[in-house]
């Protein structure tokens, strides 16, 4: 009995909408980045870009579990010495909570060309309207 693989020229990719109102950063998160891989068809192939578009619609009002709003940091680097910018995750959120969501769904991702291809079909808004309608995308409900 053979494996079925998938081939890059055969992958269907399908347009799904999460809504993030009232659940936690990291759950949207999951579920973003193993629909992007494609995960969760059943001709998964970790070699081969299989995943599917997402669209996460209200990241403004998505959650952060136990006291991660006051004690994570986000950090980055300026490049010039002694730069080493941090920000609270509360107020990153309050800012820009569309960079957060990308950041935590990008962390799931591999760190290779497949998950920089898988990262462009992510699609974030943080209202609850998005300008995808024309590509039909279908609302994601499995939680």
């Amino acid at each position: 009995m053979s494996t079925p693989m998938a081939k890059k020229e055969t992958v269907e990719r399908k347009w799904y909408v999460l809504d993030a109102a009232g659940k936690p950063l990291g759950r949207t998160a999951v579920i973003a980045a193993n629909l992007l891989r494609g995960k969760l068809k059943p001709d998964f192939t970790p070699n081969v870009d299989c995943g599917d578009f997402v669209i996460i619609i209200n990241t403004d009002k998505a959650i952060l579990t136990g006291k991660k709003a006051e004690k994570k940091y986000y950090y980055h680097y300026t490049g010039w010495i002694g730069n080493l910018k941090e920000t609270k995750y509360r107020l990153l959120m309050e800012s820009r909570s569309d960079f957060a969501m990308e950041l935590a769904v990008k962390g799931m991702l591999p760190k290779n060309s497949i998950g920089r291809a898988a990262l462009t079909r992510l699609k974030l808004y943080k209202g609850p309207e998005h300008k995808n309608a024309a590509q039909k995308p279908i609302a994601w409900t499995q939680d």
